[in-house]
């Protein structure tokens, strides 16, 4: 996942305000302490984003394509399945779930194995991981089998995640809001290395930055930057200012999973579903004209972002979302109606479009809301419920949608709408600055 702009102030502020507000948060953040000390954050302000930032770009992509392929293989592994083992919806249903819920309950898990031993070495092993347990699942040899080696590729999935969080610490605190959109060559976390007591090992790192990106090295002894405490950082969240923010960010968080994933699930259904229309009599699973018409759907995500990027700048993120979800709900709505491929196509098209923007939006939305402290534990408690979401879409898109179409997408629809009205009740984005 990436973020896709910067912060905005509030609307009426002129822009040489907005210039003097940036130019005074810069320099809050970069500047040397007088006792000629400087935290990692002050020294990556002052290195500023530059060809190191952009390696590091394609080499935490690659932990997020990995997901998103695992993700994939979920919409089309239920047909085959039910092929080879005649498995029933709900053991399909179940497939799904079960990824969702390994990589709900390893989250804990992978935040204390990457503080503890490092966010490189925890994606290390993630990728030896899902490399192992994904070859053992093409070969599994039974349902149980199949479903005790998908959890554990839920399980290790739950550790992509560290990726941004490794990404987020080695930024510039003006290029967080807009970037958080190989692994030998990646370097561990400078800021890792420093609140573990090896300055010269994180002093390392900030000379590579420093190299790669052609500044030049700062003058003084690094310090450990302050970290919050996560235990009062997460009651926080529901304090009396925020805990409004918090419920309807979780929400609406719950609401995206459901209905990107199971937008996901629905598109193999019913193209599954129009095979079995033409070939009653027969056991049938995706074709070549079903692979090619689910890439082109999948590929709805990229002019869909692009779009967002465009409709914030305008708009703002709150009432992107809300259009967003709006674009959304009438697509569920249009699904209940048409029938032939082309319609139907171009209406998932659309509405994958739609529902991946709106992710990207909440994903620039929820950091910016919260207070600088808050930010982390705060997306983390979002992607928790956003799992939750996750683990039950399946029982909609899958089980529920063979017996009834309508009511399946309708209830998408119903979900969509209610993340509307909920995002037209959060507070503007510029709360998180002050």
């Amino acid at each position: 996942m990436y973020y896709l702009n910067e912060p905005t102030l509030p609307s009426t502020e002129n822009y040489a305000q907005r210039e003097a507000h940036a130019s005074n948060l810069e320099l809050k953040t970069v500047s040397i302490n007088p006792d000629d000390t400087y935290t990692v954050q002050q020294a990556i302000n002052a290195f500023g984003f530059g060809w190191f930032h952009v390696k590091l770009s394609l080499l935490v992509g690659l932990c997020w394509m990995a997901d998103s392929m695992e993700m994939a293989i979920l919409s089309i592994i239920g047909p085959a399945l039910f092929c080879e083992w005649n498995v029933t919806k709900f053991q399909q249903a179940s497939v799904t779930t079960i990824v969702f819920l390994g990589m709900m309950i390893s989250s804990t898990f992978w935040t204390q194995l990457s503080n503890r031993y490092g966010r490189k070495s925890a994606l290390t092993l993630f990728g030896v991981l899902l490399v192992l347990y994904s070859i053992l699942s093409s070969v599994a040899p039974s349902y149980a089998w199949l479903l005790t080696l998908r959890g554990l590729v839920g399980f290790t999935i739950g550790c992509v995640p560290q990726s941004v969080t490794l990404y987020a610490e080695f930024l510039p605190t003006k290029h967080k809001g807009k970037c958080v959109v190989l692994m030998d060559w990646l370097s561990e976390s400078a800021r890792y290395h420093s609140n573990n007591g090896r300055n010269d090992k994180a002093l390392k790192v900030l000379e590579q930055i420093a190299q790669n990106n052609k500044r030049h090295m700062l003058i003084g002894r690094l310090i450990a930057d302050q970290e919050p405490n996560s235990t009062e950082s997460f009651r926080s969240l529901l304090s009396p200012s925020l805990y409004r923010t918090t419920l309807l960010l979780w929400f609406i968080w719950l609401a995206s999973a459901f209905c990107y994933y199971g937008l996901v699930l629905v598109t193999t259904e019913l193209l599954v579903a129009r095979n079995k229309e033409r070939y009653p009599n027969e056991c049938v699973t995706f074709m070549t004209s079903d692979f090619m018409d689910l890439l082109w759907i999948t590929l709805s995500e990229f002019p869909g972002i692009l779009l967002t990027i465009k409709v914030i700048k305008l708009f703002g993120k709150r009432k992107t979302i809300v259009l967003q979800y709006l674009v959304l709900v009438f697509c569920t709505f249009v699904l209940t109606t048409v029938s032939s491929r082309f319609s139907t196509s171009v209406t998932l098209f659309i509405a994958r479009g739609a529902i991946s923007g709106i992710f990207q939006a909440i994903y620039v939305y929820t950091p910016e809301i919260y207070p600088a402290a808050l930010r982390s534990i705060g997306v983390s408690g979002c992607s928790v419920l956003a799992r939750l979401g996750a683990m039950l879409t399946p029982f909609v898109a899958q089980v529920l949608m063979e017996t009834s179409r309508v009511q399946a997408v309708s209830i998408y629809g119903f979900v969509g709408f209610l993340a509307a009205i909920a995002c037209a009740f959060l507070p503007r984005e510029s709360v998180g600055y002050h």
